[in-house]
């Protein structure tokens, strides 16, 4: 046998050594991991294919609808980031800190639009608005006007109208955060304030805002990445996005190499939030370091004072709820035809939102519990990946969801075909399963967080009795942990649920053929001008929006230290 040269005998004493420092991965690292990577494989193709050769279609889209896609999702985000902090902010303000008739019942009256989808209320617009509507109607019968010429009125279908009904549909975002943060403040810093000469606006503008500003700004970048992701809206206002850009390219032109690549440009564009809103914050620090919390002191707002603040509140509420809804109601009591597959549509949309509900707390359950019992780097930063699809529009997941599943559908008909001589077909492409799975994707990071912050109230001697009780990890995840956290399991249950029922783009894209939910119905016949047919079907998806709103209502409310309402 020829003797090994001195380098390659000194490695091999050397490897031992090296992989001592290597821990072999647990059950729950591969198991975390392998979700994490199933979750995040849509993003991840996606942001591959931007190296994929798209020919002259990128360069035709990039001289002619590029620039259009880019400018108006600029606008579009800068006028609803603007509304939704004016409005979200001034409203949480003035319910936490104020006293005027009616601030109680505002606390969660404010939530309600909330359960809008912000199409639906685009469609009760424009059936308001338009030439056709009752206002203009009104005005051409008051006045004696006999055609559009006679008069100016506003376009709602634009960019304007865009902004303002998505700005009263996602105001929300900002109202519970920055209330929520409201409600955590302590007295002792507004009376500290007070006391060096702060009235209350300027109490309000030098103290309150700048601790409140993180909460603030998350909920400004969630209403955006709410704004990027819309579909509906822009597409029934004519406002060409990335959203719609996606849609045209991939279902008008057959390609969804570059349908990717504009969904990895527009993923971009959300990174890019994420990025300024987290720098935005620098090195401050909005924590307290006392204990004292007591009921906040609620400033008496009077006379003229009162019914601005009355106003400023109702009005949100009034153009994000009240007016949609009762546009909807009257056009459903209305209307001549109701839907003959209105069961089938309401079952689907049902079946699609609990099967995606289930799926998305089993797996968060998982990752969540996973993480507490082995916080290790790698698990953390699988969980992080695995809730990425959060922050990615609808339109981009549907792509980057049927990108791999197109190729793998591929690779099993050529495999049939070789061994059995017969084609299968599509067996995942443009299937339920695949719809459930774009789901999971988009919305598991709703159901893990919570599931997460569920958890870790839990005290850890639980986990030791049932240890020596002789009860293993998943029994006692199984008999100890998830009956404490059911309430919380179930609401997150529901979050997802209310999410997937008004899912749009990604059901446009990934659903079968011949398969409608009440989403896609609404937009069908919106788009074909049948708002009163539209009616019913919103409404449905409205009134299951609802159930959150009391959720979210109730647990705000409670969300005050050492407050016992």
């Amino acid at each position: 046998m020829p003797t090994l040269p001195p380098p390659v005998r000194s490695m091999q004493r050397q490897i031992p050594q090296m992989l001592k420092g290597f821990s072999r991965p647990s059950g729950w690292e591969i198991t975390v991991l392998v979700l994490a990577l199933l979750v995040a494989l849509p993003v991840l193709s996606v942001a591959a294919n931007l190296f994929v050769p798209s020919g002259g279609v990128w360069s035709h889209l990039a001289a002619t609808v590029l620039p259009s896609y880019i400018a108006n999702s600029l606008w579009l985000m800068a006028g609803v980031g603007f509304g939704v902090g004016v409005g979200g902010v001034g409203t949480a303000w003035l319910v936490t800190m104020c006293r005027f008739p009616g601030s109680r019942s505002l606390e969660w009256v404010l939530l309600l639009p909330m359960a809008m989808p912000a199409y639906v209320v685009a469609y009760t617009y424009t059936g308001l608005l338009d030439f056709a509507g009752p206002v203009q109607g009104g005005l051409r019968a008051l006045f004696g006007w006999s055609s559009a010429r006679d008069y100016w009125f506003p376009e709602i279908r634009s960019l304007g109208g865009a902004i303002l009904v998505m700005t009263a549909v996602l105001y929300p975002y900002v109202y519970i955060l920055a209330r929520s943060a409201f409600l955590e403040q302590s007295v002792c810093v507004m009376e500290a304030s007070r006391t060096l000469g702060c009235r209350p606006w300027r109490a309000f503008l030098k103290v309150a805002l700048p601790l409140a500003r993180p909460s603030i700004a998350a909920g400004i970048a969630l209403a955006l990445m709410e704004t990027l992701n819309d579909f509906g809206t822009v597409h029934y206002f004519a406002v060409d996005t990335f959203a719609t850009g996606i849609y045209r390219t991939w279902l008008g032109m057959g390609q969804p190499a570059v349908a990717a690549q504009l969904g990895a440009l527009l993923m971009v564009f959300v990174l890019v939030l994420i990025l300024v809103e987290r720098r935005s914050r620098g090195a401050a620090k909005g924590h307290h370091t006392t204990n004292r919390y007591r009921s906040l002191p609620r400033l008496p707002l009077t006379g003229f004072k009162a019914a601005a603040a009355l106003v400023f509140c109702l009005a949100p509420v009034m153009l994000g709820f009240a007016l949609p809804a009762a546009m909807l109601t009257a056009w459903a009591m209305g209307s001549s035809t109701v839907t003959s597959d209105f069961p089938a549509l309401a079952r689907n949309s049902l079946l699609l939102a609990a099967a995606a509900g289930a799926a998305a707390v089993s797996i968060a359950v998982l990752l969540a519990y996973a993480q507490r019992l082995h916080p290790t780097k790698l698990i953390k930063g699988a969980v992080r990946l695995a809730s990425l699809g959060y922050a990615i529009p609808g339109s981009v997941i549907a792509v980057g969801t049927l990108v791999p599943l197109t190729a793998l559908d591929k690779s099993i008909s050529t495999l049939a075909e070789q061994w059995f001589g017969v084609s299968p077909g599509l067996l995942l492409t443009g299937s339920v399963a695949a719809l459930v799975y774009a789901y999971l994707v988009r919305f598991l990071a709703v159901s893990t967080n919570t599931v997460e912050a569920s958890l870790h109230k839990v005290t850890p001697s639980m986990e030791a009795a049932a240890r020596t009780l002789g009860l293993g990890s998943l029994a006692t995840l199984r008999r100890v942990h998830i009956p404490m956290i059911r309430g919380s399991l179930l609401s997150a249950a529901l979050l997802v649920f209310v999410d997937v029922m008004k899912e749009l783009p990604a059901t446009l894209i990934i659903r079968p053929f011949n398969f409608d939910t009440l989403a896609t119905r609404t937009f069908t016949l919106a788009s074909d001008e049948r708002l009163a047919d539209a009616a019913m079907p919103a409404l449905a998806i409205v009134l299951v929006g609802l159930l959150p709103v009391v959720l979210l209502s109730r647990a705000i409310t409670k969300s005050r230290p050492g407050d016992s309402t």
